[in-house]
């Protein structure tokens, strides 16, 4: 049953010792060496203080770690994570205790078991960010309806590949009885298939948020009865075959063990050739296979090697129908990543049918 799905959450703290304490009068110096020597720090009476905090540590990174690759960078980042998760906040009756914090209703929906925790004060700001995005909607230009991402869940916030996708769909000529969209996400892709006439579309996702979120989402629309979702990897439970299946992977090779959150833009080295060898046992004879990309991991110099150029190469299973590309549009100037590599970036639609 789709509701029996333990979701994904942050962990949540519980300590019965004493913990240091950061509060305005607190020397941000001391504070940032005892979370280097691995003590955890908790927050108090004002939800600023945190701020101020994290904001202190990020600084004191970029002094202490250089910048100018990727892999660097992502070095950076990694330290960041480790030491502003030992920063903690109080939950008590599901509500942040410190002063002027945000109403986040996920800390009762995700914790029905326990009214009183910590939690790092990186993961609080997450919660409260994606409470707003589930709480209001996000508009999605593809999509007639707006959004309503469940936490934890993947869901755009670039469009090209969209875009490629929904003009793919507009000259689509084929059959429209069933597709498989494979790593569902927030279901952006089903909906769009949805839309445009399928009448049936399979979703499979390994996260379980995608899936609750998603079953939420639809309720008991019409839509619950065109989208059938399965937690699982791949292909799941659906056996048969169909005219088209879609995927869009992540576009990263993973340098590190990702987390839950991160599994949507990294890879291993098994998803692509355990991907290909199931879709040629799923498509129809006819049908065609879809996947959207970028070559991002080329720009960023993390690999030359190209999964879905590498399947073609091999020239067992599948043929090249068309490659659509796009220049991706420019990145926001509010963004923290290097946009400098945006120039560059393209997004591409790959249609593949049977050798």
């Amino acid at each position: 049953m789709i509701t029996d799905i333990k979701v994904n959450r942050p962990e949540p703290v519980f300590s019965d010792k004493p913990l240091k304490v950061f509060r305005q009068d607190t020397n941000v110096k001391f504070a940032i060496k005892a979370l280097e020597a691995g003590n955890p720090i908790i927050v108090t009476e004002l939800y600023n203080n945190g701020l101020i905090l994290l904001n202190a540590l990020n600084a004191h990174l970029n002094k202490k770690f250089r910048s100018d690759t990727f892999e660097q960078q992502s070095a950076q980042r990694a330290a960041y994570r480790k030491l502003s998760n030992l920063i903690l906040l109080e939950v008590v009756h599901h509500q942040l205790v410190v002063s002027k914090a945000p109403t986040i209703g996920w800390l009762e929906k995700l914790y029905p078991e326990t009214e009183d925790f910590l939690l790092p004060f990186p993961q609080v700001q997450g919660l409260n960010s994606a409470w707003q995005w589930y709480k209001n909607g996000i508009s999605i230009p593809v999509l007639r309806n707006k959004l309503y991402p469940y936490y934890g869940t993947y869901f755009p916030t670039r469009f090209d590949h969209l875009v490629l996708f929904d003009n793919f769909l507009k000259h689509y000529t084929g059959a429209k009885k069933t597709a498989i969209d494979v790593g569902c996400g927030s279901g952006v892709l089903s909906l769009q298939m949805v839309q445009h006439g399928f009448q049936k579309v399979f979703g499979t996702d390994t996260n379980p948020n995608a899936i609750v979120g998603l079953t939420e989402f639809m309720g008991d629309t019409k839509l619950s009865r065109k989208i059938e979702l399965d937690y699982a990897a791949l292909f799941g439970k659906f056996e048969k075959q169909t005219e088209l299946i879609v995927f869009n992977p992540p576009w990263l090779p993973a340098t590190h063990d990702a987390g839950n959150l991160d599994s949507a833009i990294y890879y291993d080295e098994n998803l692509f050739p355990d991907f290909f060898a199931a879709a040629k046992e799923h498509l129809l004879p006819d049908g065609k296979l879809v996947l959207l990309f970028s070559n991002l991991a080329h720009i960023t110099h993390v690999t030359n090697e190209h999964p879905i150029k590498k399947e073609i190469s091999r020239g067992g299973r599948f043929q090249l129908e068309k490659c659509y590309t796009k220049t991706v549009k420019a990145a926001s100037d509010k963004t923290r990543r290097d946009l400098s590599r945006r120039d560059s970036e393209i997004v591409e639609l790959w249609i593949l049918t049977h050798k």
